[in-house]
């Protein structure tokens, strides 16, 4: 990838990122809505195989599903990547309190075959929602969040590091996890994603934890940082 962009990783903690530009381009299979370079991240129990990301039993999540109180990253605070201002941002749009891959699947299928932006808007796919202006000239999206936690309002402007709401699972969203990405365009619709890299983080790797400094995570990568 050419002419990265860097950024502030947006999260704290342990992540992975499933879906990634260093995996395949474009990331989520397609260029629409500035996808081409974005990046998906959950939070999982590493000493689980299956990239388990909740706090029960396989079973009961493929029958019952789990509640989002047990799923590992949902209500995770989200920070700001970059100084800038907010352009928009969409709350209110509830969350599934039942996590289910089935039920969760559903809706991403339905989804595929009619959405449409001009009759419903975004909020099915994107969930709440936080569209910002960079300093660097670029947009970001941040998508899927916890309803009720967005902190920012439109037209405030926000510095790297900031606290800005909280991962959730609104949306076009089969676990709780933040969508992330950058792209030319405040508006979705026509907007072409933006390569982006991340400023430093860590990489556990042969037992240890090795910092990386303008990275793209890959998605084997088990990822932190730590810093405030």
């Amino acid at each position: 990838m050419q002419n990265l962009i860097i950024v502030d990783f947006p999260l704290r903690g342990e992540w992975q990122a499933p879906n990634t530009p260093a995996k395949k381009i474009p990331s989520h299979g397609t260029d629409q809505l500035g996808q081409t370079y974005a990046y998906d991240f959950i939070r999982l129990d590493w000493e689980k195989k299956g990239m388990q990301f909740y706090n029960s039993s396989p079973l009961r999540y493929l029958i019952f599903g789990v509640p989002l109180t047990k799923c590992y990253g949902w209500g995770e605070p989200i920070y700001s990547p970059c100084d800038g201002k907010v352009i928009k941002v969409e709350d209110g749009v509830k969350e599934r309190q039942i996590v289910n891959l089935f039920s969760d699947l559903f809706v991403v299928i339905k989804n595929a075959f009619t959405f449409n932006p001009y009759k419903s808007g975004l909020r099915p796919l994107v969930g709440n929602h936080i569209i910002m202006k960079c300093d660097n000239g670029a947009f970001s999206l941040l998508a899927h969040m916890q309803t009720g936690s967005i902190v920012v309002t439109a037209g405030q402007t926000v510095t790297h590091g900031q606290l800005l709401g909280r991962v959730g699972h609104s949306g076009n969203s089969t676990a709780p996890h933040l969508h992330f990405q950058l792209m030319d365009n405040p508006d979705l619709i026509q907007a072409q994603g933006i390569p982006c890299a991340f400023r430093e983080y860590e990489v556990f790797c042969n037992t240890q934890w090795n910092t990386i400094r303008d990275g793209v995570p890959s998605d084997k990568d088990r990822i932190r940082l730590t810093k405030t």
